[in-house]
């Protein structure tokens, strides 16, 4: 009877431990599936970094666009005009006004960078004019040499401000951002970020406009990354 007894607790405590285990093993997985969510979240500061090479990848459309209007090559105008709409609607109608509605305000209740957040609100605006003019003259079927002097002109313009201009805010601005809000309130902007660009976008939003200057890029024949790298 003894040996019987002790069997029978031998068996129950095998029991407990494995249910015990699986029950380990399933918290296990939920706090690494948890780990992973988390990781996957993109911060604010890594959401607008991105969006601002989706920017440079059409500043190197402009580039190429400018290169054969001053060599008076033929290209499709649709490339360009295409490259104005995302500018347009991705960048200044949704991206700067995120940096003007979220980032901007911050600085200036903190009082810091003041003058550099005054500047580059001011190129928003301008950029937003030049962004008007280039869709203007890249819809005119045949441009004359004048338009074409003026389009040049304005795609110089465009690029040679916003250069400095992401960069500086890669490098001094959203840097700065962690240091005068908090760790709630910074993980809330990724979240409003996040909701903003599936309301206006879709869920697939960044990548649908990855897609579409990807594509003017193969129109123009420079989406081949190995093409920039010099013969050494």
């Amino acid at each position: 009877m003894e040996m019987v007894g002790h069997d029978k607790h031998k068996r129950e405590f095998l029991k407990k431990s494995i249910l015990v285990g699986v029950s380990s093993g399933i918290v296990g997985v939920n706090l690494f599936t948890g780990c992973e969510e988390k990781e996957s979240e993109v911060s604010p500061s890594e959401d607008l970094m991105r969006e601002h090479g989706l920017l440079n990848r059409i500043l190197l459309i402009y580039d190429s666009c400018k290169e054969r209007l001053t060599k008076n090559e033929q290209f499709p105008m649709g490339a360009l005009s295409n490259s104005a709409t995302v500018i347009r609607s991705f960048i200044e109608d949704y991206h700067e006004k995120l940096e003007e509605d979220y980032i901007f305000p911050r600085f200036q209740k903190a009082n810091r960078l003041v003058d550099l957040v005054t500047v580059l609100r001011e190129q928003h605006k301008a950029g937003r004019i030049l962004t008007e003019q280039i869709t203007q003259l890249a819809g005119i079927k045949s441009v004359s040499q004048e338009e074409n002097r003026k389009l040049v002109a304005l795609l110089t313009d465009f690029n040679i401000m916003y250069r400095p201009h992401e960069a500086r805010e890669d490098t001094v601005l959203f840097p700065a951002l962690m240091k005068i809000i908090s760790q709630n309130e910074y993980d809330s902007l990724g979240e409003d970020f996040e909701r903003k660009e599936h309301e206006r976008f879709g869920e697939d939003g960044f990548d649908l406009m990855v897609d579409k200057v990807a594509s003017i890029e193969k129109q123009l024949g420079i989406h081949d990354l190995s093409q920039f790298t010099p013969k050494i």
